[in-house]
């Protein structure tokens, strides 16, 4: 955790950093705790007991290892993947919510609306503007327009 958490101290860092100097930074500080992480990891691998929970995620960060430097020699890979797990977490809970909408046509139309509120919000419009306009732009918009209601930047008044 010591190890893991100074990685974590030099991306706060690097954070106004643009990615040159962030990579340099990283090229300096942190693949040398990488390397001393990844040799913690290999001495440990030969000391707990096969099988074992311990094992199994020293393991796991081992056959992962490539990846998981990769960020170091970069300076626009971000060190985990903590906003993307963020950014589809409501999908996640939302299945479990949706799992029984009623039909599995009314499941699609749920999944279609999802799909437009993920798009406004990686677009950075506010979904519930975006949607009150599309609503309100709907009756009176023709077919040939219709691409002006989708959530992208400047296809709506929000």
């Amino acid at each position: 955790m010591r190890r893991i958490g100074a990685l974590y101290a030099i991306e706060q860092q690097g954070a106004g950093l643009d990615p040159p100097q962030r990579q340099a930074l990283r090229q300096r500080l942190a693949i040398p705790v990488l390397a001393e992480l990844h040799a913690w990891l290999l001495a440990t691998e030969r000391t707990v007991a096969t099988g074992s929970g311990t094992v199994k995620a020293v393991e796991h960060a081992l056959k992962r290892w490539p990846a998981l430097e990769r960020y170091a020699g970069s300076g626009t890979l971000p060190i985990d993947n903590n906003a993307i797990e963020n950014a589809i977490r409501p999908i996640a809970i939302g299945k479990k919510n949706w799992l029984f909408t009623g039909s599995e046509r009314a499941g699609h139309r749920e999944a279609a609306i999802q799909s437009l509120f993920a798009t406004a919000k990686l677009n950075g419009l506010d979904s519930a503007r975006w949607l009150a306009d599309v609503l309100e732009r709907l009756p009176t918009c023709p077919n040939s327009q219709v691409d002006s209601l989708l959530p992208f930047p400047n296809s709506t008044q929000s």
